[in-house]
């Protein structure tokens, strides 16, 4: 079972069943107008999204970008066929299912029932729709965006150019302005706010604003590559609002995740996929076992478990022995009991840890990597070390243990050599970071090139790391004659050079 849809069981699926309306192609055709939402409330809807969001980005998105960029490894099912990029034929279910049907006409249909009289909701709904518009342009290309989430007026959208969707164009809203409307919203009178319905937040829009100027930063930082620019101009906006971003997400306790629980149907995408369901699929990459034990990183324990009896572990640590797997290979992993899966830090004890989707430490690497390349305001070194210390505080690293790594390893905690030496350091860094959101880490790997990731093993499709998923069979049969053509070695826009 490609995608277990655990998160359709709980109560929120009713809610999500009710709020959607057709997706970009005609499979959908009987579907309900998105502007039809007279029987369901904002109340039920925004958790609907949000949690929506989450699953999403740990599912098997989430779950096929982490053995591209080789967090985790695949040895068995897709998993293991998918670690040697043969993903042609997949994402039927999260393109026409959690992108397009739920979390993108979810986020229209809120903005539609609250627009006039409860921007409050509509603000935090453009704000979940732009980012949920952003990952999909980020892993497919050019996608239906101005003309989706039309209802029947349009059941075969065109698809709109990734620069378009990105920078705007005639007829075609920026995601930046797209971010920029929903900010606005949340600064108007409103009959109705967010309160326990609000999963993250609690209906406190002053985070909810925070988390719009962070969108902004992470859309700058996606095109800094491509439109150096615009870029710029955005993130000096962002901070002419306040010092070292402090108007984006700027404290850990403030960052956009999303929660899950213990209850059976209430986990974590990770832990229903990877302990629920399919215990035997993935476990631990040698290669970024390797990498975090060249570094002596304090949050390898955090991140995998160790594997006290394994006879051939793949590093002996001060942490303990850890035993990982070889991207692509074709031996017979360990038994279970020898290998290194993930830990507290992605699973919890029993599912309950959030889905991480914008954090704090993000905010300092971003503004580390713009001071070197874009030249905008802030310290990169000290931008650069702040991530590292809020990545590991994330982990539950005490501010000793972190303070005793950097005395240890000055060369690894600071930026030295060329720019682009200083970009290489910034991204392996924020890499490591990422784990449990291989969707960002992703991102990263396409638009700079680092970390340097050797493909995996006996690869079949392309001798490279993909550069973008392929178009799903559903969207090929419903709107065929719109697709235009892309194979997984093609760069997305703002990847090219």
């Amino acid at each position: 079972m490609k995608n277990s849809f655990i998160l359709r069981r709980s109560a929120l699926v009713v809610a999500a069943l009710a709020t959607v309306g057709c997706s970009p192609n005609s499979f959908l055709d009987v579907n309900v107008s998105p502007n039809n939402t007279s029987t369901v409330p904002p109340s039920v809807q925004l958790p609907t999204i949000t949690i929506g969001t989450g699953f999403v980005v740990g599912n098997t998105l989430g779950r096929d970008a982490d053995l591209f960029i080789q967090h985790y490894a695949g040895i068995a099912n897709q998993p293991q066929t998918e670690d040697k990029y043969v993903i042609n034929g997949n994402y039927d279910n999260e393109w026409e299912n959690d992108l397009y049907t739920y979390n993108l006409n979810g986020s229209q249909t809120l903005i539609a029932s609250t627009q006039a009289t409860s921007p409050a909701y509509a603000g935090i709904a453009k704000l979940i729709k732009a980012y949920n518009f952003a990952l999909t342009t980020d892993l497919w290309g050019d996608v239906p965006y101005s003309q989706a989430l039309q209802g029947l007026t349009t059941i075969h959208p065109t698809f709109d150019k990734q620069q378009d969707i990105y920078e705007g164009a005639t007829g075609v809203q920026s995601l930046f302005d797209l971010v920029r409307e929903g900010l606005a919203d949340l600064d108007k009178p409103s009959a109705l706010t967010p309160g326990t319905d609000d999963v993250v937040y609690k209906g406190d829009l002053t985070k909810w604003k925070k988390v719009g100027n962070m969108l902004l930063l992470k859309f700058a930082n996606t095109v800094s590559v491509k439109d150096p620019a615009l870029a710029t101009k955005v993130i000096n906006e962002v901070l002419a609002k306040g010092a070292a971003g402090s108007a984006a997400i700027s404290a850990n306790a403030d960052d956009f995740e999303v929660p899950f629980g213990t209850a059976v149907g209430n986990t974590n995408p990770y832990y229903s996929y990877n302990v629920t369901n399919r215990p035997d699929d993935q476990m631990a990459s040698t290669r970024f076992l390797d990498s975090l034990a060249a570094f002596k990183d304090p949050r390898l324990p955090k991140f995998f478990t160790t594997t006290p009896s394994s006879p051939a572990p793949t590093e002996v640590t001060t942490f303990g022995k850890f035993t990982g797997f070889e991207n692509g290979s074709n031996v017979t992993p360990p038994v279970r009991a020898n290998r290194s899966v993930y830990g507290g830090y992605v699973l919890g004890t029993g599912g309950e840890t959030p889905i991480r989707i914008l954090t704090n430490f993000q905010r300092a690497f971003i503004l580390a990597e713009a001071a070197v390349k874009l030249k905008t305001a802030g310290d990169a070194n000290a931008l650069y070390q702040e991530g590292i210390r809020l990545s590991m505080e994330k982990t539950g690293l005490s501010d000793t243990d972190i303070d005793a790594y950097f005395t240890a390893n000055p060369a690894i905690v600071t930026l030295s050599g060329s720019d682009e030496h200083k970009v290489s350091q910034i991204i392996r860094q924020k890499w490591t970071a990422w784990v449990g959101n291989g969707y960002e880490a992703y991102n990263d790997y396409r638009r700079t090139g680092y970390p340097k990731l050797q493909p995996a093993l006996n690869v079949s499709v392309t001798p490279n790391i993909p550069q973008r998923l392929l178009y799903p069979p559903s969207e090929v049969a419903g709107n065929g004659d719109n697709i235009p053509k892309a194979v997984i070695t093609d760069r997305v826009w703002w990847a090219s050079k």
